[in-house]
This record gives structure tokens, sequence and C-alpha cells, in this order.
């Protein structure tokens, strides 16, 4: 019998060369279901049935829908895989998608870090259906020619993107190495072009350096995405930077679009001495609750850097660092982005990525379409984006948010308040509300 696992992730939506999962589930595969289109379209509408967050199914009758789609005959895998879409599609949830096997198997890479393309984040607004950037990668081709948070993508090689599928864009977007994408962005009320030579996208999870300010030596770190190694990179981070004695630390989680639950854990727990990271409420209303390990790699004072691209496993870093009164937030409320997904693989090498719960922030906050607050709120104009990118600038005493959490952080070392040993006082509740 064929063994298959669940991947559950924590990603923002489709990106241009990343999706990302956590943990792995092995589960029993129907092992008379194997090859035939029909019954491959029967078991996508299976584990829709089990395991989707909403049980009326967008208000259908998810029976019917079942025995609508069985009574078609199907003569090709393409058919079944244009079945299978068209049920998706009648969720209404823009985070639960269909991957064939090609588009699988670039996921699966993906999340191993193997990726290729321009370097964007890619989202699609929920009213308009229009593409917009989440966020560029830093060092990437989109990045350098200066493209930005909340661009609007209207044309892809100059044909148009309205009413374009998102998998359709990314399949244009990406490519080999080397060829080039041309990208017409709307930004307000002004067009403009930007041509792309792609390339393979080397992703360094976690970056850091030390900076000398007044109050003495504090230490940066950067953290782009929730990947696989992005954990055991961010342990040599904080280790070698308390090797240099550092006071106090800066994480910067600004257009991070989240990535794998395990990986958010971990993390989180290299932070906090104790209490809940996050809490998953399922359909069912069953809750589970993440608490930190005990084991911090530290207590030093603590600043984070968040912004509208910053979603996900972002949030449920930064939720459980605020929550806890670990760490100050800085820059500008975030995504918004409340809901965890599981990759379900099927049996010819497609797989389902569908909802399968909410999460809330230890104190039962239910981030979803509001996002995260910060602490103090630094904006960006789009023209200071583009100069701090251009410019190699950011994370720098001339980027005004890193500016700022510089500043707050020294005020935190110089009166001696370490937001760790305050949470410690007392436990924060964990209220949970009914997922909508």
């Amino acid at each position: 019998m064929l063994k298959r696992k669940l991947l559950i992730t924590l990603e923002l939506t489709i990106t241009a060369f990343i999706l990302t999962g956590t943990s792995f589930y092995a589960s029993k595969s129907f092992g008379q279901l194997q090859n035939s289109p029909k019954q491959l379209v029967d078991e996508a509408w299976q584990i829709l049935d089990r395991n989707y967050v909403d049980g009326s199914f967008n208000n259908q009758n998810w029976k019917a829908v079942r025995q609508e789609y069985l009574s078609r005959s199907y003569s090709s895998q393409q058919q079944a895989y244009t079945a299978i879409q068209e049920m998706v599609r009648k969720l209404g949830d823009r985070y639960t998608e269909f991957f064939d096997p090609q588009k699988f198997t670039a996921l699966r890479n993906n999340i191993s870090g193997t990726l290729s393309g321009v370097g964007l984040q890619l989202g699609q607004n929920e009213q308009t259906k229009a593409l917009k950037v989440i966020a560029p990668i830093a060092g990437t081709p989109a990045f350098k020619a200066g493209i930005l948070p909340e661009d609007v993508i209207i044309k892809i090689d100059g044909q148009s993107t309205q009413g374009m599928n998102i998998n359709d864009a990314v399949k244009r977007i990406q490519g080999s190495p080397g060829t080039k994408v041309v990208l017409t962005i709307q930004r307000g009320e002004r067009s403009q072009t930007f041509q792309l030579i792609r390339s393979n996208i080397a992703l360094k999870p976690v970056t850091y350096k030390t900076q000398t300010t007044p109050t003495g030596k504090i230490g940066y770190i950067r953290l782009p995405e929730f990947t696989q190694t992005a954990p055991a990179e961010m342990r040599r981070a904080i280790q070698a930077l308390e090797k240099q004695q550092v006071q106090g630390y800066v994480l910067d989680l600004r257009s991070d679009p989240g990535g794998l639950l395990d990986a958010s854990l971990q993390i989180a727990s290299m932070w906090l001495k104790q209490g809940t990271i996050v809490s998953l409420v399922n359909r069912g209303q069953v809750k589970e609750s993440y608490q930190a390990t005990g084991s911090p790699l530290t207590d030093k004072p603590l600043v984070v850097l968040q912004d509208n691209g910053s979603a996900s496993a972002s949030e449920i870093l930064a939720g459980a660092l605020q929550d806890n009164k670990r760490a100050t937030l800085v820059g500008t409320r975030s995504f918004g982005k409340g809901l965890v997904q599981s990759v379900q693989p099927l049996e010819d090498g497609s797989a389902l990525k569908l909802t399968i719960a909410k999460y809330y922030t230890p104190s039962g906050r239910d981030i979803n379409d509001v996002g995260i607050a910060p602490d103090i709120t630094v904006e960006l104009t789009p023209a200071q984006q583009k100069s701090l990118a251009q410019n190699n600038a950011i994370a720098t005493l001339a980027d005004p948010q890193y500016a700022t959490a510089v500043t707050k952080l020294n005020q935190l070392i110089r009166t001696g308040a370490n937001p760790s040993l305050q949470s410690r006082k007392a436990s924060i509740p964990v209220i949970l509300g009914s997922p909508q």
C-alpha cells in the first residue's frame, strides 16, 4: 500500500516560487483508488469532507457535490484535475488549492529551499482578484529592480492579468534561470514596466550582525522565511551573538510571509521561557495549544520589526512575543492571516492544500484579516522603501523603522527593562472564540 504524508502548513498564499509546509503525518491510502480519474476526484472530495475547516462547506450540500462530480465520465487525468479545481472553487477559500503533479513537485522543492524565479511573493485581492506583491525577497531580481509590497501586477509579458488565476500567473513568472520576464506594475496612479532576469535564488533563512550603540553592542537578526532550516540557523545566530556579548536584539520579520508551523514554534521557544505560543482550533472546536519548551537561548531585551508583508508564521511569532510581554513590536500592522493549511498528496502525485484550522494568539486574539498592531507605529512611504532597497540601506540607521527599533532597544537596555521577566509574574489566559 502506498504511504502518503500530510504536511501541515502556515503559509501566506501561493508565491512565484515558494510554498511552505511542516510536520509529516502518514495517512492511510485509498488502496482501491489508484489511477482512475473518477476515483481521484472522489479521493479529493473525501479529504475535503474529513478535514476542511468549515463544516458547512460554504453553505453547500457537500454530499450533493460528490454526487454531481461522480456522475460525470472522465477520460483523462486532466479532466479529473479540472473537476477537482471546480470543487475547490465552490469553497470560496483563497487558501485552499489543487496542485497537479508538476506543481506539487515544485512545491516540495520549494519547501526544501530549491528556488528559481524573480523573488516575488504574490497574493490576490479577495474582492478585486488583482494580483498584488506581498513582498520581494531581499537580494533577488525583483528586490533589486525596486518592486515593492502592495504593487499590483497588471501584465505579465504584455498579457493582462485581469481574470488570471494566481496559479497561471505563478507559472508565467516562473522559468529557467537566465530567461527574461516583463512585469507591468500598477503603483498608486502610475504604471511601470520591469524587465527581470530569472535566477536561482539561494534563500539563507537567517542573517545577523552586530552594531555598537551608546548603550553597548546589540544584535540584529533577519528572518526572511520560516523554512525547514530556519530554526537551526536562528539558533546559530543567537548563540554567535551571545558569544559576542550583545546587550539586546532586534529581530526583523518585515516582508516575511511565514512558512512552517514547526519552525515558528521552535523559534518562539528560543526567546520565551514559558507561556503559550499559539492555539489552533479545528472545525470541531477542538483546541490544541502549543507551549514554549522552557529553554530560551537568551532573556535579553528584544524589539521585533514587522510590516504588512509579515504574515502567518511571522504573526504567530510576533503575537506570541507581544502577548507574553517578551518583545516590543515596531513598524506597521501585519498582514492578517490567521488560518492553517495542510497539504495532502493524492495517489497520482497531485495534491490538495486545504484550510484545516484557525489560530489564535496567546491572549485569544483572532488576527485573520485584521493583523497585529505594532506597539510603536513607523510608516515607510513607497519612495523610502525603494530608496532603502536600491541603496542597500535596510537595517541601517538610515532605515526609520530600524532606527526606531534601536532607539527603543537602547531605552530597554538603559532602564534594565526585561519584558520576559514581567511576563513571569502572571500567566496570560487563552480565550478562544468560535472560528467564523
